[in-house]
């Protein structure tokens, strides 16, 4: 697997509008249902609609806030209990989007501190991401979700020690209080090498 085989792949023509929903579900044939109905509900446009591990369904999408809000209730009410995890972002950061198609994670010379935060799901990981760059001058150096790491998400990111500090803590609160945080780091001056593994 390379690098950009681990996040579902954002369809090209697509590009993420001021306003994103995301349903994850636990099962792959009531998320596939649930993406048909509100497809057919809401004009949105389907970022991605993919299986992921371990063996849950995901799928992004974006439109007018009203279009959103409607494909996400007739999303919530067909997938019932199988909805694992959803969000919801009217303002959504450019980085997000740049960290989901992996574009952008180039390390320009020595890192000055690394936040890494670590969820259950991957609706908690793109609203982390969105959280932290939002919060602080931080750079996002990677947002991987779910395949490859067993269904968990995690993001990587870089700037000056305050505000990744900053950035952590904002991220982090928000995937503690709906129970999906697994773990969260701030290395303050990280070994030189390490930016290679990152």
């Amino acid at each position: 697997m390379t690098r950009n085989d681990y996040n579902p792949t954002l369809h090209e023509e697509t590009s993420l509008g001021p306003c994103i929903g995301l349903l994850e579900f636990a099962t792959i044939p009531r998320g596939i249902e649930a993406a048909d109905a509100l497809l057919w509900e809401a004009n949105v446009e389907m970022l991605f609609s993919a299986p992921v591990q371990p063996g849950k369904y995901v799928m992004l999408f974006t439109g007018s806030i009203d279009d959103v809000k409607s494909a996400m209730r007739i999303g919530e009410e067909r997938g019932g209990h199988d909805v694992i995890d959803r969000l919801f972002i009217p303002q959504v950061h450019e980085g997000v989007e740049a960290a989901l198609r992996r574009t952008d994670s180039y390390i320009d010379g020595k890192l000055d501190a690394v936040g890494v935060l670590e969820t259950t799901t991957v609706a908690s990981a793109i609203l982390a991401a969105d959280l932290a760059l939002k919060k602080a001058n931080v750079h996002l150096l990677d947002l991987r979700i779910a395949n490859g790491l067993g269904g968990k998400s995690y993001l990587v990111m870089t700037g000056e020690v305050s505000d990744i500090r900053a950035s952590v803590t904002e991220a982090a609160s928000s995937a503690k209080e709906s129970g999906r945080l697994s773990r969260d780091v701030v290395i303050p001056n990280p070994h030189p090498d390490l930016s290679r593994y990152l």
